[in-house]
């Protein structure tokens, strides 16, 4: 039996299959310890075959079998293969993702504890059991111990002496034994609700439960109950004997979905996401592969959950870009999750209430069957917005970080004791630090960005590579003590709001306060049970909370997404400011929102407040057929990394002009190519180039490939080259 094995060593030169003598209970799947050169190295066994090609005397055997049973399945590999073919990727990486980073090494095994058990014979009291009158700690762990059976032995030696445990345990009352103990990852417990579905989610419901294998666009407002039918149609899963992947976007929300999940379905869910200690991570995913849990709740890397027998795959939020991978080994979960589903015929549902304009246009050209839902389950009306001018407000004299209305709107909220969300995407206390006279701004020494201020540490920050500087207080250029500070952040926010609010709980969430495990979970709690309270922080707060006491949404800059040079600034925006706006009035209160911006008359903010999704996709995806950006062309970056800059530019030039010549041959179907700087030059003192390019979406295939075999057949060892396709962030 010959075992064909990838190594686990992420290498060019090694990414391929070696052969070798299998041993006695090997199967394709484990992981496996192979001699590799002039050590042992772990690897993957993919599969078993009777011959090889490799002459005898140099074919090596497999030293040992690491895995129990097989840990990667069929339907696994094919994704694989699916996978290193759509986006050239090597297989280990591909594999690696399969399985908690921490099992590779063995830095991570099942929990083992010892544990008291009583022997049943000692169960009541009618077995001659003689102990000295003077035994009190005996005697009490006896009687204990038949209360309770079982008990953690560290937890009885403590409560009656190890003496005691011992004394037992050689008269035979008592045994100790060794268990696996599961690490569970903290939930908020939260009472079971029974739901009525209205017509409309009943409607949508039926149209699912109706197929096997369906794909869906399931687009409803905020509010209108998409997290019922995505459980009703789990639930359905269930009593047909199948399993079921829920991805959501943010680690923030996992937590609040993992509560939802767990009080309908108990311990059928389990939780998968990087916020996990190593432990709590391969035990829910051991549940997950043993089939002790049948529903896998997390983000991106959820989709990869070892589960088999695939009912339904869920994408909520699907517009969110963190859906896409944006380092090695980069891949698109939209595309990975949509194959992994046509493998075990799986219902196929992407969630939303501001879909993306590609998923939108697929449902309009009947790839994906639509659903909608058009109004809140509760039939409350969508909250109200105002939009403020602020140009207009500092010409009333108000420098203030809160226009007039903002001011009003939340302090009406306060004082009827609700609770208010303030949105501004920019954490920290201001974007920059520039001098008055000279104009030097304070970058990073690695990269080229600008530092931004963070009053709580008194330091500099760079939000690319997290170096941190002292705080200017005189320009290093000119010596002038004039350091003016940029645009605001939420630090600042916070700082003023507790001025005008010194005795209500104001509670912030950003990269900043969510860097220890739960404390996305610990700073929603809080949140939640204060009343009244304000929550502040950037996207993490705008995406699928469900808070019934919030009435008041605030966003600060709603323009600081809008003017990126970017093809997507104005669906971002509008997917931004109605999903934060939809945080609001979605129980038994009526919603308010102020949108502050310098750009009022702006077509996108008139449709996020008219709530007019199809009138904003319509005029947006006239404008991207007319310039041919996705959803109508294929868009591709290719970037290179490195740390000699004469370098990189000169493997991008050798590059650009081989994809310059490929290009000749399709005229007009290409309808872009360039070469230049990426837009952040320089991170973590690496140099970055990019060529972008465009071209039809039916020669994607075809131009792909030979975009991968140019980047293999034109190398530098010392660049490193991505291919990326409709990559969402271009910085």
């Amino acid at each position: 039996m010959i075992a064909e094995v990838i190594v686990d060593l992420s290498n060019e030169s090694v990414d391929k299959i070696f052969d070798y003598n299998g041993i006695e209970g090997l199967q394709a799947g484990q992981m496996v310890l192979v001699p590799f050169g002039n050590k042992d190295i772990e690897g993957f066994c993919i599969n078993l075959k009777e011959n090889t090609d490799v002459p005898t005397d140099k074919l090596k055997s497999v030293k040992e079998i690491l895995t129990k049973e097989p840990i990667i399945n069929d339907n696994m590999f094919k994704l694989a293969d699916f996978m290193r073919k759509s986006y050239h990727l090597r297989m280990v990486d591909i594999l690696r993702l399969f399985l908690p980073a921490e099992m590779r090494g063995g830095r991570v095994h099942e929990k083992l504890k010892n544990f008291v058990m009583l022997n049943e014979e000692y169960y009541n009291d009618n077995q001659n059991l003689v102990l000295r009158k003077n035994a009190n700690q005996q005697q009490n762990l006896l009687c204990y111990m038949r209360a309770n059976k079982v008990a953690e032995y560290s937890k009885v030696c403590d409560m009656f002496s190890r003496g005691a445990v011992v004394a037992l345990e050689e008269k035979g009352v008592l045994r100790v034994c060794e268990k696996v103990v599961e690490r569970r990852p903290q939930i908020i417990e939260i009472d079971k609700k029974d739901i009525t579905l209205n017509k409309a989610q009943s409607d949508v419901l039926n149209t699912i439960l109706s197929s096997n294998g369906g794909k869906y666009l399931l687009h409803g407002v905020t509010g209108s109950g998409k997290t019922e039918i995505y459980m009703r149609v789990i639930e359905d899963c269930l009593k047909k004997g199948k399993t079921a992947i829920m991805l959501v976007p943010e680690i923030s929300l996992t937590g609040q979905v993992l509560s939802n999940f767990t009080s309908r379905f108990g311990d059928n869910v389990a939780i998968l996401h990087s916020g996990l200690s190593s432990g709590e991570r391969f035990d829910e995913w051991q549940r997950l592969r043993s089939g002790k849990a049948k529903i896998a709740v997390g983000v991106r890397s959820a989709i990869f959950a070892p589960l088999t027998n695939l009912g339904a795959i869920i994408i909520d939020e699907e517009h969110d870009s963190s859906y896409m991978s944006e380092s090695n080994p980069r891949y698109n979960t939209h595309e990975v999750a949509e194959f992994r589903a046509e493998l075990d015929g799986a219902n196929f549902i992407l969630g939303s209430a501001t879909p993306s304009l590609e998923t939108y246009e697929r449902a309009k050209e009947g790839q994906l069957k639509l659903l909608t839902l058009n109004e809140r389950a509760n039939k409350r009306e969508m909250p109200k917005i105002h939009i403020v001018d602020m140009c207009a407000e500092l010409s009333r004299g108000n420098a203030s970080p809160f226009s007039y209305k903002f001011q009003e709107e939340l302090k009406k909220c306060i004082d009827e004791k609700n609770q208010a969300i303030v949105f501004i995407n920019r954490r920290g206390y201001s974007s920059f630090v520039r001098c008055v006279e000279c104009g030097y701004v304070a970058k990073c020494t690695d990269c080229d960005v600008s530092l931004v201020l963070h009053k709580e540490d008194n330091q500099l920050k760079c939000h690319f590579c997290g170096k941190r500087f002292r705080v200017l207080t005189k320009c290093p250029i000119c010596g002038s003590d004039k350091i003016k500070q940029g645009a605001i952040g939420t630090q600042r926010v916070v700082e003023e709001l507790k001025k005008a609010f010194p005795n209500v709980p104001i509670f912030r969430m950003d990269n900043d306060t969510t860097k220890t495990k739960n404390s996305h979970m610990d700073i929603l709690k809080n949140f939640a049970e204060n009343k009244p309270s304000i929550l502040v922080g950037t996207q993490m707060v705008a995406k699928g909370h469900d808070f019934p006491d919030v009435s008041f949404v605030g966003i600060i800059d709603a323009d600081l997404s809008l003017h990126f040079s970017d093809f997507r600034s104005n669906e971002r925006t509008y997917q931004l400011i109605t999903q934060v706006a939809g945080r609001c009035g979605r129980a038994n209160k009526s919603g308010t929102v102020v949108l502050q911006t310098y750009s009022p008359k702006h077509f996108v903010y008139k449709k996020a407040v008219d709530n007019d999704f199809i009138g904003f996709f319509d005029k947006e995806i006239n404008l991207r057929a007319v310039t041919n950006f996705p959803p109508f062309s294929k868009m591709v970056r290719l970037l290179f990394v490195g740390d000699d800059e004469l370098r990189v530019k000169e493997n991008l030039s050798k590059i650009y002009f081989k994809v310059k010549d490929l290009f000749k041959n399709y005229g007009k179907d290409v309808y872009y190519l360039e070469a230049m700087n990426s837009p952040v030059k320089r991170i973590q003192n690496k140099y970055r180039y990019q060529i972008l390019m465009r071209y039809k979406n039916s020669l994607h295939d075809e131009i792909i490939q030979k975009l991968y075999s140019i980047v293999d057949d034109n190398k530098d060892k010392k660049v490193s080259v991505f291919v990326e396709i409709n990559q969402q962030n271009l910085s």
